[in-house]
């Protein structure tokens, strides 16, 4: 038995005499801050599926994207703190976002509580079919030459958009950033040609890589993913600055009683350790499960690291 597995025995029997206080045949709502059809939407729905049987209730996926994750993030902050609704939240609403703008209804620090880290996963940068550059230094040089170039995101201050900015700092380059509610709009236009590129997590692009639909540049990390072992790093392309490793997370609102925060770790210890539940995981990339202690550890060191790392790009939410 490993530490996850051990870990979530001890608080399903703590879990068993909670969960009646979840509200059993009430539905909880899972809220994602994005527009359907991205990779957290996706992540959700099948989480809502899992989840469901194990707290005995209807779990559903409700799509509230809006302000690069701020809107959906401040109606759970705000929403009864009843363990109802529940947040499926990202790098890019929970951290950058807030840095970049920070919001004015809700408190991003403390007005959320961390639940778990369902895991994390790089991004990639890819091209799409109409902008002909044979690999990332080749876009470069393009672009350098003056060449007009575009790159989507999921809106101000998330990932994608801190991505593309990495990328235009690092290299020298002055790619036009256009924004959009979600990463599936973005992507939807790039497949149609109204982009020239993007960077996601590899977990939603990995099907598009595959049947040739973009062309996959590089992985903005340090070390290559065996999902798609040919793609170079942006670390071995000699732009060690360009890393871009986004995560998803549950949250609930902060007046939220330990008991229900403890029940609902739980719940989730027991879907994420499920053999079939790992295995769905590691094929889309995902990997680095983590309980609330630790979860709120790494959220510490996230917001010191990209405060700085932000001020230091000197990127702005405009």
């Amino acid at each position: 038995m490993n530490h996850l597995q051990a870990w979530g025995a001890v608080l399903l029997c703590v879990a068993s005499t909670l969960l009646p206080s979840l509200g059993a045949a009430e539905t909880i709502k899972i809220i994602v801050p994005f527009a359907a059809g991205g990779p957290v939407d996706q992540l959700a729905r099948v989480l809502a599926n899992k989840l469901g049987p194990q707290l005995d209730t209807d779990v559903i996926v409700e799509d509230r994207g809006g302000a690069g994750g701020a809107l959906g993030a401040e109606l759970v902050a705000r929403a009864a703190p009843d363990g109802k609704t529940i947040l499926l939240g990202s790098l890019g609403s929970q951290v950058l976002g807030p840095l970049l703008k920070p919001p004015v209804a809700y408190d991003p620090i403390n007005g959320l509580v961390p639940i778990m880290l369902v895991g994390s996963v790089s991004s990639l940068l890819v091209t799409g079919s109409k902008l002909d550059v044979l690999d990332l230094a080749d876009l470069i040089a393009q672009a350098k030459r003056g060449r007009a170039m575009t790159y989507g995101s999921a809106g101000p201050g998330s990932t994608m958009n801190i991505a593309g900015e990495m990328l235009n700092a690092s290299a020298g380059l002055r790619i036009t950033h256009v924004p959009y509610r979600g990463a599936a709009p973005a992507i939807s236009d790039l497949l149609g040609g109204h982009l020239d590129m993007l960077s996601a997590d590899v977990s939603i692009l990995l099907p598009l890589v595959r049947s040739h639909s973009v062309k996959a540049l590089a992985l903005l990390a340090t070390d290559r993913s065996p999902l798609l072992p040919e793609v170079p790093t942006t670390t071995e392309l000699q732009l060690p600055g360009v890393v871009m490793e986004n995560w998803y997370g549950v949250f609930v609102p902060s007046a939220t009683s330990p008991d229900l925060q403890q029940s609902l770790e739980a719940a989730l210890s027991a879907v994420l350790d499920a053999p079939s539940m790992r295995e769905r995981l590691a094929s889309d990339g995902i990997r680095g499960t983590l309980g609330a202690d630790a979860f709120r550890a790494r959220l510490a060191k996230e917001f010191t690291f990209w405060r700085h790392t932000i001020s230091t790009l000197g990127i702005t939410a405009e």
